[in-house]
């Protein structure tokens, strides 16, 4: 690494000891024929918050790399995801006329869906950095950073078979969606051995901003069967409604949940400030959830990555920002790998050789179905400093 590159992360970062964490050797080779990355991602409606952060981690692997990937001037093209399979394809029809390397983003499972026949017949690399459904199998250019959504029911369900109580009553909350389904069967993997068994989940309706009441009826059916813990799987909007509608109707209890539950902005809507009555009920009761990254992950891919996003955005990085950051690394990787004047083709190649990936949330590597082996960690919510903040208690399985 030279002096002007050091001298570069050193200002963007605000520290010492971390730049060689980060960062390639591009700067030291003449720099390679200029290159374009589709990116697909919502820039309206309810999934916006997550394109953001999609938008937001890979561009930041940009600026910290000279705006290079694999040696090669990198420019990113964005177009508009939407919420439909018509909208993804509109924007795959767009970004494959711009004369794209590869594909990356895409939030929602319904578009990843509405996409993939698209992308396999264009033979052009997608590498998506949030919906990775289950039933999604059998792909050769679709390849993901993101996660299985059995995943981390599944993680947290063994983790639950371990520490609670045999004759213990679990109540399951989740929107009626297709994720929801892979999240519940993930949990139901993980913990329904020994003869243990959930209750039926409750289904709710799919609502991305839902009144103060929407889901009372369903909890309080719910409650008066006495469970001794609930998982659920909601994210965002409806995430904070229903933690909130769950504590109104009286539950005293463990929330447990993959990690979308407080992930973002929610738990600065969740925290209602020292003496706050519902501070004080996370705090007695306590919400822990399943993901494969957090922010205070104490590794040196993760201070080099955390530490500039903060300073660039003045906000706490989330695993769709990680997963987004990894998707340039990997495609960093891979066109670094194929040399001079890539091809979408030779890049997808490419994406099976590049080995283990040093990543802000640990070291993973692509398996088979193309989707990352890697570690999943409890998280506790719990006050850091003044705020309420995500903190890893322990690790809990490799997965993938």
């Amino acid at each position: 690494m030279n002096r002007r590159r050091a001298l570069q992360l050193l200002a963007a970062l605000g520290t010492t000891g971390l730049v060689a964490g980060c960062g390639s050797d591009s700067e030291n080779t003449r720099p390679g024929s200029p290159i374009k990355i589709g990116l697909i991602v919502p820039g309206s409606g309810p999934n916006k918050a997550i394109g953001d952060e999609i938008a937001n981690g890979f561009q930041l692997f940009l600026n910290l790399n000279d705006q290079q990937l694999g040696g090669h001037p990198a420019t990113l093209v964005t177009a508009e995801e939407g919420e439909t399979a018509k909208s993804g394809q509109a924007a795959v029809d767009k970004l494959l006329k711009e004369g794209v390397l590869a594909l990356t983003g895409v939030v929602s499972s319904t578009v990843m869906f509405g996409i993939r026949d698209a992308v396999e017949q264009a033979r052009v690399p997608l590498i998506g950095s949030n919906a990775s459904p289950v039933s999604l199998q059998s792909v050769v250019y679709i390849w993901r950073t993101s996660y299985v959504l059995s995943e981390p029911g599944e993680a947290l369900g063994n983790y639950l078979r371990q520490t609670l109580d045999a004759s213990s009553r679990i109540a399951v909350f989740a929107p009626q969606t297709t994720n929801s389904r892979d999240v519940i069967e993930g949990f139901r993997r993980g913990y329904e051995q020994g003869g243990r068994r959930i209750s039926t989940p409750v289904y709710t309706a799919d609502l991305p901003n839902p009144s103060k009441r929407a889901y009372s009826a369903a909890l309080r059916n719910a409650l008066a069967r006495k469970p001794d813990a609930v998982f659920c799987h909601f994210t965002g909007a409806a995430a904070v409604s229903f933690i909130k509608q769950l504590y109104d109707e009286g539950y005293e209890g463990p929330i447990y949940a993959p990690g979308f539950l407080t992930e973002g902005s929610v738990l600065d809507q969740l925290d209602d400030g020292e003496g706050g009555a519902l501070r004080k009920q996370i705090e007695r009761y306590g919400i822990e959830t399943s993901l494969n990254y957090s922010a205070d992950l104490n590794n040196s891919a993760n201070r080099v990555f955390a530490s500039a996003y903060r300073k660039t955005h003045n906000a706490t990085p989330t695993t769709y920002a990680m997963a987004s950051y990894d998707a340039a690394q990997v495609l960093d990787k891979a066109i670094r790998l194929v040399g001079a004047d890539p091809t979408p083709q030779q890049v997808n190649l490419a994406l099976g050789k590049i080995g283990q990936i040093d990543s802000p949330r640990g070291a993973w590597q692509f398996n088979q179905p193309r989707t990352p082996q890697q570690k999943w960690y409890l998280r506790r919510v719990q006050l850091d400093g003044r705020l309420l903040a995500n903190v890893v208690v322990t690790e809990l399985a490799t997965l993938g």
